[in-house]
């Protein structure tokens, strides 16, 4: 009997008790303390600005993306200013699918999605469904056990094993898979991870992935001589403590920040990360050390 998804073997489990959410779908962990007035004063400022910024990226993009690529020709110091400014959420989806090239390649390849996911089987089924609980288990979408959401995350990883079989699974793709459905379709998901794996426009980043992880190596081995280079006391600390950043940056390169940090300021970062590259994580890495730089220098680790 042909081995189907694994993951629809399995009824619902029940629905999570309704707790307060964040904007993003995240359960609150602590209640605000701002008094209510000063509260809605807040979102209504916020709200007329994030208006008037919608209506600058209509402009920019086009319908349904259109104008995209003529206007990033003509101005790419303007697009380049407004993504580090931060792409309105409502529109963050779309933009990622453009400034990625993930688009371009879904256009090219109608029906492989659906052809991956249906048809075909994949040696990393059970460790996709094992960890699929572990992704973002705080965000709504992905809470109920065998919900849409955490089917939608075993589809788009499981058809990227089988695209990809040299690559196949690992636990931190998840991280990302799951970031991009909280913006995009299943289908879009996929094709950003794969123009990000196989490098659509910046370099591949497939070898963070692949046995033995050469390109975290690589990338971490480069980070250690940036630490010591634009931050030679701490780099000379962690020499002695015999500190690596293998045992803090790794994560940092393999999730591109989406597991360690608070998500809005994820989110900030992906925006850029996907128009600017992977130097972006390197230099929000050394932010992060410069940012803890004086409590960095008085840890020890006697």
């Amino acid at each position: 009997m042909e081995k189907r998804r694994v993951i629809d073997d399995y009824e619902p489990g029940p629905v999570p008790p309704q707790k307060p959410l964040d904007r993003f779908g995240f359960i609150k962990q602590d209640a605000s303390s701002t008094p209510e007035g000063l509260a809605k004063s807040r979102l209504i400022v916020e709200y007329e600005r994030e208006a008037i910024r919608v209506r600058k990226w209509r402009k920019m993009i086009g319908v349904g993306g259109n104008d995209w690529k003529h206007y990033a020709r003509r101005k790419p110091h303007v697009v380049k200013r407004r993504i580090r400014k931060g792409i309105p959420d409502c529109l963050r989806g779309l933009v990622w699918q453009l400034i990625s090239g993930s688009r371009d390649l879904l256009l090219l390849n109608p029906g492989v999605y659906e052809q991956l996911v249906i048809y075909e089987t994949s040696a990393s089924e059970l460790d996709i469904i094992r960890d699929i609980s572990r992704t973002f288990p705080s965000h709504v979408f992905f809470q109920q056990r065998h919900g849409p959401g955490q089917r939608s995350l075993y589809n788009v990883l499981k058809a990227y094993s089988v695209f990809d079989r040299d690559v196949g699974y690992v636990q931190g793709m998840g991280f990302l898979a799951g970031l991009l459905l909280l913006y995009m379709s299943e289908e879009d998901a996929f094709w950003l991870l794969v123009a990000l794996l196989k490098g659509a426009i910046h370099a591949p980043m497939e070898g963070l992935y692949q046995v033995g992880l050469p390109l975290v190596q690589q990338y971490l081995f480069q980070f250690e001589q940036l630490v010591r280079e634009h931050l030679p006391k701490l780099g000379a600390h962690f020499s002695h403590e015999m500190i690596n950043p293998s045992m803090y940056a790794s994560q940092w390169f393999i999730t591109v920040f989406s597991y360690s940090l608070p998500f809005p300021l994820a989110l900030r970062i992906w925006d850029v990360f996907l128009y600017e590259g992977v130097k972006i994580v390197f230099k929000v890495g050394l932010a992060l050390l410069k940012y803890c730089h004086n409590d960095l220098l008085r840890c020890s680790s006697d």
